[in-house]
């Protein structure tokens, strides 16, 4: 996997709204190879959001969430200079973690 994340976070009065576009197969279990012989389950299974530290978002995923995932949130009490970070872990035991600073 190339770039695990993009993270794009931007400041809008009291709140902030974060957009993270993450990279991965999210494979189904359900899909043949050519050869006949079921894909294994690759998929993302949580997603976690903090806000300077503090979390903000848990989310449990499964196989039907489409190949690359978008995310949008909103964080409250966000403003320009904060940091965000947005971690996820699949089925395979696989962590990425990257964050971004909100922009006015």
């Amino acid at each position: 996997m190339s770039d695990p994340m993009r993270i794009r976070a931007q400041a809008a009065g009291a709140n902030a709204t974060v957009r993270v576009l993450m990279s991965h197969e999210m494979e189904t279990g359900q899909r043949k190879d050519a050869a006949g012989k079921t894909i294994p389950a690759w998929h993302i299974t949580e997603v976690t959001a903090s806000h300077n530290g503090k979390a903000v978002l848990t989310a449990e995923w499964g196989p039907a969430v489409a190949k690359n995932p978008f995310l949008q949130f909103t964080v409250k009490g966000a403003k320009a200079g904060d940091k965000i970070a947005v971690t996820w872990k699949d089925n395979k035991g696989d962590t990425r973690t990257d964050e971004a600073v909100v922009t006015a």
